[in-house]
């Protein structure tokens, strides 16, 4: 059976770039305005506040797990957050952790953060496919990796880079695959929690090649049309079709980075009755012809 979670998440390549341990106390704000890199945080111990634009401020408690697979802009503060102004500079202490507002007193919150890379060429295509936002509460599994990330960052022993790299990435996929109990924007994460959409999910991933109509994942799903499509289109955040289209595409840049792989080939292999026909649909999609993607990332 397909696991299209996994699918995804290996295609993507997800890995702990840059991290860095922060803590607070009293009123503090740092804002950030980021090209789509995906931003992550774990709350070590206390409490913050973060809003990212254009949704409801969310707090933070301690083993919250917080990623934006493609950060714009958003700011991570207090839960009492300072009045507009000019955000203070981070100040680098003793033991190597950035402190943020008042330098006297007991940090009110400690947390990581931190960059992760996609390191497929086709990220943003993959990333489409994940929520916007991606809030992780209460899932015994993460708390165990946060409190080993915590150890860890507290230690100075051999090998601690590495380590918390390899945690953070086992850290980020774990939170990627906790469907249940996740507040998540819409994406694959929302259309995998509810059952008879993940049917129609795998399906689509099981057989890519298969003329898929809405009318036929409708029958995977034990829907009726309207309402398996209405019901996609708000879990998802895309059409059925979109999505299809979307996990297609990946799998096509991806034979084609082959290039023993004709062209024909990858048409047939993802669901397209003839190249031209492919050609026409990738161009659209990619904004070049096949051809040309294979020459230039092969």
């Amino acid at each position: 059976m397909a696991d299209p979670l996994s699918e995804v998440v290996t295609l993507l390549q997800p890995g702990a770039a840059f991290s860095k341990v922060v803590n607070g106390a009293g009123r503090w704000r740092v804002r950030r305005t980021e090209l789509g890199r995906p931003f992550y945080c774990v709350v070590l111990e206390g409490s913050c506040r973060l809003a990212v634009e254009g949704r409801e401020p969310l707090v933070l408690l301690a083993g919250d797990f917080v990623l934006i697979p493609a950060a714009h802009n958003f700011a991570t503060s207090s839960i009492d957050p300072p009045d507009d102004g000019p955000d203070a500079p981070p100040t680098i202490l003793p033991g190597g952790e950035f402190r943020l507002g008042a330098l006297e007193g007991p940090p009110q919150v400690r947390m990581m953060v931190g960059y992760c890379v996609f390191g497929s060429p086709d990220a943003a295509i993959l990333v489409s496919l994940l929520p916007q936002l991606v809030h992780v509460r209460g899932e015994q599994r993460l708390a165990t990796l946060v409190q080993l990330v915590n150890e860890e960052s507290r230690g100075q022993r051999p090998a601690r880079e590495l380590i918390l790299t390899r945690l953070l990435e086992v850290l980020l996929i774990e939170a990627l695959r906790s469907s249940a109990g996740t507040a998540a924007s819409p994406g694959l994460l929302r259309g995998l929690a509810d059952a008879r959409l993940a049917v129609a999910i795998r399906r689509m991933h099981e057989m890519p090649t298969r003329p898929w109509t809405v009318a036929h994942l409708a029958k995977e799903a034990a829907l009726s049309r309207s309402a398996f499509f209405e019901r996609f289109n708000r879990a998802v955040g895309v059409t059925p079709m979109e999505y299809l289209l979307a996990w297609r595409m990946a799998l096509a840049k991806k034979l084609l980075r082959n290039r023993d792989v004709a062209i024909a080939d990858v048409a047939e292999r993802v669901g397209y009755s003839s190249a031209s026909t492919f050609s026409v649909a990738f161009s659209r999609h990619v904004g070049m012809p096949p051809a040309r993607y294979a020459r230039e990332r092969g």
